[in-house]
């Protein structure tokens, strides 16, 4: 009994947050593009967690949208500093 599988929304939705959050930073808005990879973070980890499940993919797309968060949290936090010393 084969299922098909499916991507999972979770994974989606990680994606397309993280990389909204790089255009909120790039855009001059750093503190709400550190609150977008922080919501791309967690929900990378969820879908991470249901790609497990048989009938759900998108496993290498939530890690791929767990590292695009972790690194733009890192130049989110260099946007605030840069927001606070300039």
């Amino acid at each position: 009994m084969a299922f098909e599988q499916k991507t999972g929304t979770a994974a989606t939705l990680a994606i397309v947050t993280a990389i909204g959050g790089f255009v909120l930073i790039f855009t001059g808005n750093p503190g709400w593009g550190l609150l977008a990879e922080l919501i791309a973070g967690l929900l990378g980890a969820i879908g991470l967690v249901m790609a497990a499940s048989p009938r759900v993919s998108g496993g290498m797309l939530s890690l791929a949208a767990i590292v695009i968060a972790v690194f733009g949290l890192g130049i989110s936090v260099l946007g605030l500093v840069g927001t606070v010393v300039f």
